[in-house]
């Protein structure tokens, strides 16, 4: 076997240039603003990254699972405000145990996955008039529910996540290594298990799928309770994060977790994306808010980088979309 066979069956085996894509315009920014401050490679801010995009990160798993079926849900931010108030109140204020407690938050924000995901395979609703309406709702339940009131005075036990462990000499929130293993475990889902790849082929060619007999209904349900979990699980990581139950957060979450799926390279069509590059998408974001806040740019120059930044993504995608047709 000569040289060049073996070269061309290497190359076969490289991830595509739209893949590394994300992963080398993270590198870049890094690299662009370790050049801008002395501060930005050391162990505390990387890992204050870490934590910053923690919340939002998880949020974006589901995020990335339902924009892998041609879908978007505009109310994850939302609702994973009310599972981290039910949470809070129940542990702090009605002295639940804080197994019953996370359990009933879960079961909330997974309700909402539930309703999203039978409104859009049962009524046949779209899903962006769906998920803004679950949006306005879950808000106003967690006004009413918490009478727009933060909820302090927390158990302990429920702000483990926000506790820190040394390594290195360097404090990292518990729940960063949570945030890790919740990518892996999707990855490997996605990646191995025919329900992942079910997944994608829905996303691809819902039509196509239904005649090969996967019942694509099922998997779109499934898919929407699913990311609604990993909501539940974002709002744990909130409330351990800031130390309090706010009725008020995740108002931007939605617009967020959506920035880090597109610059992660998901595509908004469906069928194509992976989750990993949500991961790297999230991390895209925090490095250049971080990195803009050490160089003294004011907030809303960042909030300009990030709309950029998405648009030129989204522009990525539609050419891309477009030459495979």
């Amino acid at each position: 076997m000569n040289t060049s066979t073996l070269g061309l069956k290497s190359a076969r085996h490289l991830p595509p240039l739209g893949a590394l894509g994300p992963l080398l315009a993270l590198l870049a920014a890094c690299a662009f603003f370790a050049t801008q401050s002395d501060r930005f490679l050391t162990g505390a801010n990387l890992t204050l990254i870490l934590q910053q995009v923690m919340v939002v990160a998880v949020i974006a798993i589901g995020q990335t699972l339902i924009i892998l079926t041609a879908g978007i849900d505009l109310s994850c931010g939302m609702v994973m405000a009310l599972g981290g108030i039910v949470m809070s109140k129940l542990a702090a204020e009605m002295g639940l145990p804080l197994a019953a407690a996370i359990a009933c938050g879960l079961a909330v924000t997974m309700a909402f996955g539930l309703l999203n995901g039978l409104l859009v395979t049962k009524v046949k609703l779209p899903p962006f008039i769906v998920t803004l309406g679950t949006m306005n709702i879950a808000f106003a339940v967690t006004q009413l529910y918490s009478q727009s009131q933060t909820v302090t005075e927390l158990p302990p036990a429920l702000l483990a996540l926000g506790e820190t462990f040394t390594i290195g000499g360097t404090s990292v929130a518990w729940g960063v290594p949570l945030m890790l293993a919740l990518y892996g475990i999707t990855w490997f889902a996605l990646k191995e298990t025919a329900r992942g790849r079910h997944v994608y082929a829905v996303g691809n060619n819902p039509e196509a799928t239904r005649l090969t007999g996967i019942p694509t209904q099922r998997v779109l349900l499934g898919v929407y309770v699913l990311a609604g979990l990993f909501y539940g699980l974002a709002s744990l990581l909130a409330v351990g994060r800031t130390g309090v139950g706010d009725p008020n957060a995740g108002q931007t979450d939605n617009l967020d977790a959506i920035t880090a799926v597109v610059l992660g390279g998901t595509s908004l069509f469906g069928g194509r994306g992976a989750v990993l590059g949500t991961l790297v998408g999230a991390l895209i974001v925090g490095v250049f808010r971080n990195g803009l806040t050490l160089m003294g740019v004011s907030s809303i120059y960042q909030v300009l980088v990030t709309g950029i930044l998405v648009i030129l993504a989204v522009a990525a995608d539609q050419l891309s979309h477009k030459g495979a047709r």
